[in-house]
């Protein structure tokens, strides 16, 4: 929030009013992911039919500065093809007269009207929680909002003893069994980083609880948090304010420290109003361990309930791995990931996300593949789509699993060590790596490679998903570290499945069928529009097999 990190569903640069931008430097501008019309990118939600997409927006310039935060404000029927709107809050008051930062929507009942808390800066740099209301809620555009006289509705004082400049990012509001309002609100005390829990009545007036929902040593500022419930039995999304049997719930933070946005499952104690999560170290676990929504560039995301197709609906902020001249230079920075439909696993250890069926509407030119036996060392090209702007599902059968490398303990089982430098790519050993090389160049001078290895332990084989940008571009200022995710399949008796989203400068992955996600930046001068190429490959000394690929060519949609 006050820092440059802090965004509520991430937050987007655009300038393109500038008139020395040209088309030539928009290379690696998306086309298919989310972005305002201009600048620099809070609260998503459904109402009347519409899906309104709230986010916060640097007005003033691409990459993110104090006191210029606006909420801008975006309209959907199908959360594809977006239209703007005029800007929802703009700082106009003593609490928010230095940014309108991070916030939710909540759908009031029994009328459910929509309401929004939101972070407000004061002059003396405190961060203040605010109200607001549609000023007309017949209009399913929402059009205008209005603050609460009674504002600020939370603020840190002496007798709270909350830290005022780390007290930011109120959750969407769940109705207890005993009728009160319950939202969080991220802070932290010294090291320990928490959830405050407010109750109210009315949704005016809020009374901070005796002790936070959950809080954790050694972690750090807990930024945009988020609190909701999973069934055990099912894909189907809740309410927020749902609870009962076959439910488990979910407290996801955005850590500041490391810019990682880590959950944990557990059990919601509505008689205490604690949160209990199911390992005893929660998030004061070795952070490497720690469950995270995507092991890439993922960040302040947050969730939202779509009633219309009864699903739990991510949203996730992808930042540039670009330097801040270049975000100046192109004159926009950071992006929404494409929304995830989210679930929890039937092991009900961890959560599963896919993107939504939606995206699948803007695939045309299909390419498809069966049964081709991919050998140790081989390339294979993908022709036949738009290589830049692709989506592309591949799965893999593997056999002669006593050949897959022996998994070093020494390794310290961190997934992103062991998709980096030596053990890469090109380390061919045993089972991997193979995939998929995306906006890869003629030459080969630049490639993005996302890829599976598999390893064995005594006991078990592992499977390590990387995506490995340190070969994306020639351009060496970029941020080209590799990322890595373990995922929880049984090479034995399953296929190895991997999807990639590519846009441009957006490499979006999804290993096991969503139980591991990767996002990538990548900024390529070579593989660019019709110049990228798009390859399958095995760099392992073991073949292995494609049972299907099918790649799609993204056609562009509407958005601002």
């Amino acid at each position: 929030m006050a820092n440059s990190s802090i965004w509520l569903l991430g937050t987007l640069a655009f300038l393109l009013c500038n008139a020395h931008i040209k088309s030539s430097d928009q290379k690696h501008r998306p086309s298919y992911h989310f972005q305002p019309s201009k600048n620099w990118i809070n609260g998503p939600m459904r109402y009347k039919g519409l899906y309104h997409m709230f986010y916060q927006h640097n007005p003033k310039a691409a990459i993110w500065s104090n006191y210029s935060i606006v909420w801008g404000h975006s309209v959907s029927k199908d959360l594809v093809n977006w239209f703007p709107l005029p800007h929802a809050l703009i700082p106009s008051k003593p609490y928010d007269i230095k940014g309108c930062w991070s916030g939710s929507a909540t759908m009031v009942h029994p009328m459910g009207r929509p309401v929004i808390l939101y972070t407000g800066i004061d002059f003396k740099e405190h961060q203040t929680q605010n109200l607001v209301v549609p000023k007309n809620a017949s209009d399913p555009f929402l059009r205008e909002w209005v603050k609460s006289p009674k504002n600020p509705v939370m603020e840190p004082s002496n007798a709270n003893k909350i830290n005022a400049t780390s007290f930011r990012d109120p959750t969407t509001a769940w109705l207890g069994h005993d009728n009160l309002w319950r939202v969080l609100v991220g802070s932290q005390e010294g090291d320990r980083g928490m959830a405050l829990l407010f109750l109210s009545k009315d949704f005016v007036n809020w009374v901070q609880a005796k002790h936070p929902l959950h809080s954790a040593k050694r972690t750090g500022m807990w930024e945009c948090p988020d609190f909701f419930p999973v069934l055990t039995n099912g894909t189907i999304g809740l309410d927020t304010s749902i609870n009962g049997p076959h439910v488990r719930h979910v407290l996801k933070v955005s850590l500041f420290d490391v810019s990682h946005d880590c959950y944990l499952i557990g059990t919601y104690d509505t008689t205490k109003d604690v949160f209990v999560p199911d390992h005893h170290k929660g998030f004061e676990h070795n952070e490497s361990l720690i469950p995270r929504y995507d092991n890439g560039k993922f960040y302040a995301s947050k969730t939202f309930y779509d009633d219309a197709k009864k699903r739990r609906i991510l949203w996730g902020w992808i930042n540039e791995s670009s330097v801040p001249e270049d975000d100046i230079h192109k004159g926009w920075s950071g992006i929404q990931a494409i929304p995830r439909t989210l679930w929890l696993d039937k092991s009900g250890k961890q959560l599963v996300q896919w993107p939504i069926e939606e995206v699948e509407k803007l695939r045309t030119n299909p390419v498809t593949l069966h049964s081709k036996i991919l050998k140790a060392g081989t390339l294979l090209e993908v022709s036949g789509v738009t290589a830049a702007q692709a989506d592309v599902e591949i799965s893999f059968e593997v056999n002669e699993l006593e050949k897959a490398q022996m998994l070093d303990p020494s390794w310290k089982m961190d997934p992103q060590l062991l998709c980096s430098g030596k053990n890469g790519t090109e380390a061919k050993v045993g089972l991997g790596p193979f995939g998929l090389l995306v906006l890869a160049s003629k030459n080969m001078q630049e490639y993005t490679a996302v890829f599976f290895k598999v390893f064995r332990t005594n006991k078990r084989y592992m499977v390590l998903m990387c995506s490995d940008q340190s070969r994306s571009s020639v351009n060496l200022k970029n941020d080209l570290t590799p990322y890595g995710a373990f995922v929880d399949v049984d090479p034995v008796h399953e296929e190895l499945s991997l999807r990639c989203l590519i846009d441009h400068s957006v490499v979006e992955s999804f290993g096991g069928e969503g139980k591991a996600s990767i996002a990538a930046r990548v900024y390529p001068t070579l593989a660019i529009n019709d110049e990228a190429h798009l390859h399958a490959f095995n760099n392992g000394t073991v073949h292995v097999k494609i049972t299907t690929l099918s790649a799609w060519t993204m056609k562009k949609p509407n958005i601002n």
